[in-house]
């Protein structure tokens, strides 16, 4: 249920896996494109599709008679098409988010947005999370992934469904670690992008991507994760390859802003797409402040992308915080 690039990769591996698959796109030109060239020329151009995915415009089309729904739109849309989809989920279905972020307007993760729409309950509902870039999946390089479930049997039931030679899953029973692990490493990404754009080195970066993984840390224990998730691929593992990759759209953007653009200038150097980081900072930040959670680099972030502060003041008030332990308190500081 949505066709920008994710969904589009994760119906490709769908496909390969030996499954049935309908993507939802609300676009007809769009879905034209998939049944027709077989390729999302929109936003996954030059990557061929299986011609078994068949592209569908109607909901109830798309939903009808599936055990497994893939929810692929951006966090913050999430709630009003799941509005738009919840008379036409099939009862037995099981649910699996692809969204990395909090929302905005009740501070709830994807799995907590979905349950209390569909009241569906939450052995129903999964998520999907790993160092996933959509493009490097598309072409069939290896690439391992975390499906997760309070119910092992059936995240089992969608880590078979996912399987192919090239797309590994994993399953975990820790829903929280692998959310908060999915959206604290956008907002790190769009911090390590800032400062590849002001011209610094790997020293820098690795210490944004150590720093942000022990601020997801913290918050992912408030929250109950079991932080041995966040050492994972749905932690450290998304977290560097966001971190790294020029693939990536939060580093990308980031990037922009560190070598002097504008929020617009650089939403338009990523093809119009905003980030889900600049969106999702001030959800996580508003969620660790209410969690009593320190979270540095999140508000510096926030602070540049929606307080007007500039990428040069934010680094300043970075180094000039006060020296501490790195490790206190039984938790990295």
């Amino acid at each position: 249920m949505g066709a920008g690039s994710w969904g589009t990769a994760v119906a490709k591996v769908l496909a390969d896996a030996g499954n049935d698959v309908k993507i939802w796109a609300r676009r007809s030109e769009l879905v034209d494109q998939i049944n027709t060239h077989h390729e999302n020329r929109d936003y996954l151009a030059g990557y061929p599709l299986p011609e078994s995915i068949r592209g569908v415009a109607s909901v109830e089309e798309a939903l009808a008679d599936v055990e497994l729904v893939v929810c692929a739109v951006p966090s913050q849309s999430l709630r009003g098409n799941l509005e738009q989809w919840r008379d036409h989920l099939p009862a037995d279905a099981i649910l699996l988010s692809l969204a990395k972020g909090v929302e905005i307007s009740s501070g709830k993760r994807m799995s907590e947005v979905i349950a209390e729409i569909t009241e569906f309950p939450a052995r129903q509902i999964a998520v999907l999370s790993g160092p996933n870039l959509a493009k490097e999946i598309a072409q069939g390089q290896p690439a391992a992934t975390v499906i997760a479930c309070v119910d092992e049997d059936q995240a089992k039931r969608v880590q078979a469904a996912f399987a192919t030679g090239y797309f590994r899953p994993y399953t975990n029973v820790d829903v929280v670690g692998c959310e908060i692990g999915g959206a604290g490493k956008n907002v790190i990404a769009l911090a390590c992008g800032m400062a590849s754009g002001m011209g610094f080195g790997e020293n820098t970066i690795a210490t944004i991507i150590t720093r942000g993984l022990a601020e997801t840390i913290r918050l992912g224990a408030s929250l109950g994760a079991d932080i041995t998730t966040l050492a994972g691929l749905a932690g450290i593992g998304d977290l560097v390859a966001t971190c790294s990759s020029p693939l990536s759209r939060n580093r990308t953007f980031g990037a922009r802003l560190g070598e002097g653009a504008t929020l617009a200038e650089a939403q338009a150097a990523t093809n119009g797409q905003v980030a889900e980081g600049v969106k999702s900072c001030a959800s996580i930040l508003a969620l660790a402040k209410e969690n009593g959670v320190e979270m540095p680099l999140t508000e510096a972030v926030n602070q540049v992308c929606h307080e007007g502060m500039s990428v040069q003041d934010m680094v300043s008030s970075l180094l000039g915080r006060t020296t501490k332990p790195e490790v206190y308190g039984g938790a990295a500081s």
